[in-house]
């Protein structure tokens, strides 16, 4: 539930960015926006014309520091919702939105490294608005990014994470779980504790983990994250379900 002084706001459509075939980012201007934390999310909400309403929460794309919202949907067949945002919004359009929401599953520059962010999928969202948020404060922390997608159509953010893991202390590590490319050299399987040791940091040097994703991926990488000795206290989770949208 989001807090109750939380309120609804009218954002505009300023941008519509294609990242995969089934997954859009929605740039967003949001008048009287506060700014927010690298992980948190917003709830949409859509109204149709005889009153109805469908409301989801979407995690937050964009670097507290940016001064749009990207909000990254990816498109469920079965989506209540996730079909109208990427199929039918277009610039120019409104959005009701409310946010942001939750104080748990956040990474602030203060807070230091260094840092184990492990993704599933469209669980990349929030893990990119905290290395957004880590590049535009030119941040050296050492920090490890796992990846699993199915196949390299499924990867957001591609030639960003391609540019971004380029030096500076951020390591990007992607395993894919259906078609890996042709000759790729990397890991192409589910992640296991083999893949997270060899990512790293260890556990000796008490890394902040966030961990984003399906919720059987998520309780998974939870699981071998503490068989590594990694202290659950460190262990930030969030999950989504495979319904809604």
């Amino acid at each position: 539930m989001a807090p109750t002084h939380i309120k609804w706001r009218l954002a505009a459509v300023r941008d519509v960015i294609v990242e995969t075939p089934r997954a859009k980012t929605l740039v967003l201007d949001v008048p009287g926006w506060h700014g927010h934390c690298a992980g948190q999310h917003v709830d949409v909400r859509l109204t149709a014309e005889d009153g109805y309403q469908a409301q989801r929460s979407y995690s937050i794309a964009s670097a507290p520091e940016d001064a749009t919202l990207a909000l990254t949907v990816e498109r469920l067949e079965d989506g209540e919702v996730s079909p109208y945002l990427t199929d039918e919004l277009g610039r120019g359009d409104a959005l009701e939105l409310r946010g942001p929401i939750g104080g748990y599953f956040v990474w602030r520059i203060q807070d230091g490294g260094p840092l184990l962010l492990v993704a599933g999928g469209s669980g990349l969202v929030p893990l990119m608005a905290m290395v957004r948020h880590r590049a535009a404060q030119s941040s050296t922390v050492d920090t490890r990014l796992l990846l699993s997608a199915r196949s390299s159509d499924d990867v957001l953010y591609r030639d960003e994470l391609t540019r971004l893991g380029g030096g500076d202390g951020l390591a990007v590590h992607q395993t894919f779980t259906r078609q890996p490319p042709a000759g790729w050299p990397g890991f192409a399987r589910r992640i296991d504790a083999d893949m997270l040791s060899r990512v790293g940091p260890p556990a000796s040097q008490r890394p902040r983990i966030f961990v984003c994703g399906p919720t059987a991926f998520v309780e998974r990488a939870a699981d071998l994250l503490l068989g590594l000795g990694h202290d659950s206290a460190a262990i930030h989770l969030e999950r989504f379900g495979a319904t809604g949208g």
